[in-house]
């Protein structure tokens, strides 16, 4: 594990005490990978909402004021987590 701090336009990914924080957000403890839900996709706390589905929301224009109406179980820090896993599994691949 590494550990990289301080402020970076594009975020800052921290690892370090079990914890992974991608421009503040530890997504390790807001994201879920579960075989039988939703094919094993990554979801939100356990729910059946994916980490794709925010983003396809995201991507077709929706607001994250008109997704928080739509899905009220969902919390701004629920789609930041989406983001912050994103950014980090793109980071992974091309690195």
């Amino acid at each position: 594990m590494f550990r990289r701090s301080g402020a970076a336009p594009h975020g800052v990914l921290n690892r370090g005490g079990g914890g992974v924080s991608f421009a503040g957000v530890d997504y390790l403890k807001i994201i879920t990978i579960e075989p039988g839900k939703r094919s094993g996709k990554p979801c939100i706390r356990g729910m059946r909402i994916t980490v794709s589905d925010v983003l396809e929301y995201l991507a077709s224009g929706m607001t994250e004021a008109e997704i928080l109406h739509d899905f009220p179980e969902l919390t701004q820090e629920d789609l930041r987590a989406c983001l912050a896993f994103a950014a980090d599994r793109e980071r992974r691949l091309f690195s």
